[in-house]
């Protein structure tokens, strides 16, 4: 893991001492060529500003939640890795009311495009949250987004009223890939269930709610219309797909929890058709995610409908793997001749 790699160069160097891939060139963060908000590419400045549900934003790259650590990275490094954080919107692993430990080991399986995890969302549960990790995230250069889930309507709503209440939250994400105690039905799955959790939430906060989408369901466009008829802000997708992977020798499955969920390269082209199709059907704003790693990989996402990118298994291996995107994605508008978003409608989004 990323983690790993970045505790042992702490080990090997003092922090004012990281290695050049890890510093920003002379002039401030990112270099001289490129300013707070774009980056300037022979005689065109690219502008990659944009807005997201009322939040000013410096590019359209952010984290997929619980993908990196911003925690861990900044005890490993301090001002000099947080300086150059590569999100312009940080979302927070999900938390859950109460605490939860997590899946057995092991959690995580490579393959040859991605990997399976099964981690189980391990996390400190609401109080926790409050009182030691919000304090910190809050210290991030850029708004902070909470992920959020709960096996209720109920438990929902006292994880919103309770972390949109506080002023370091700028918006929430809701994590509806789980069963309902009492239906034993996945949120995300039904529209009805996606609409009625909305409906119970929506009175309780006026700060942006992006539903999170699972793509393991018949008709993800049904639940994003949903979710915009309960109030949803904006939605995001996908999620990871539904996953196994076995031991070669026994057969036996690998995870500890038996199946997790597939993310990474292996999983683009889909995230693509489903971000498609629910651009096509929904107005407010869609979140693509699932196996970037290129700015042409975000420049896809984003020109099919998306306006903003979230950038998850790359961050494993390189925790600066955004950072690329971005620059990536620049240089990708600036050979069009484009000088910033959207840019929806360079394909066709027809079916």
């Amino acid at each position: 893991m990323w983690l790993r790699l970045l505790l042992r160069l702490r080990g090997a160097a003092a922090r004012g001492r990281l290695p050049e891939a890890l510093r920003g060139r002379p002039g401030g963060r990112g270099g001289p060529d490129r300013d707070r908000a774009g980056r300037r590419l022979g005689a065109l400045t690219v502008d990659l500003g944009l807005d997201l549900c009322g939040l000013r934003l410096e590019h359209p790259i952010l984290n997929g939640s619980g993908t990196f650590d911003a925690i861990a990275a900044r005890r490993a490094f301090g001002d000099e890795l947080d300086a150059r954080l590569p999100f312009s919107l940080y979302v927070s692993k999900t938390i859950t009311p109460e605490p939860r430990a997590g899946n057995p080991a092991p959690r995580l399986y490579e393959t040859p495009a991605g990997m399976v995890n099964s981690i189980g969302l391990p996390n400190k549960g609401l109080a926790g949250f409050l009182d030691d990790d919000l304090p910190r995230l809050a210290a991030l250069p850029v708004p902070l987004c909470v992920s959020v889930m709960a096996p209720s309507r109920d438990g929902f709503g006292v994880l919103v009223e309770r972390v949109a209440g506080r002023v370091e939250v700028a918006a929430l994400e809701l994590n509806v890939s789980c069963p309902n105690v009492h239906s034993g039905l996945i949120v995300g799955e039904r529209p009805a269930e996606t609409l009625a959790l909305l409906g119970s939430l929506r009175p309780l906060t006026d700060k942006p709610l992006i539903v999170k989408l699972t793509p393991n369901c018949a008709d993800p466009a049904a639940v994003a219309r949903a979710a915009e008829e309960g109030g949803a802000d904006a939605v995001s997708l996908i999620n990871t797909l539904r996953a196994t992977a076995l031991e070669p020798r026994t057969l036996a499955p690998w995870l500890g929890a038996g199946s997790g969920g597939l993310s990474g390269p292996a999983i683009r082209s889909l995230a693509l058709d489903q971000v498609r199709r629910v651009a096509a059907e929904v107005s407010i704003p869609v979140v693509g995610m699932g196996g970037i790693e290129s700015g042409a990989d975000a420049l896809a996402m984003l020109s099919v409908g998306a306006s903003a990118v979230a950038v998850g298994t790359a961050s494993f291996r390189d925790p600066l793997a955004a950072e690329r995107v971005r620059s990536e994605l620049a240089a990708a508008l600036d050979l069009r001749g484009l000088s910033g978003l959207p840019v929806a409608g360079l394909v066709s989004t027809s079916s």
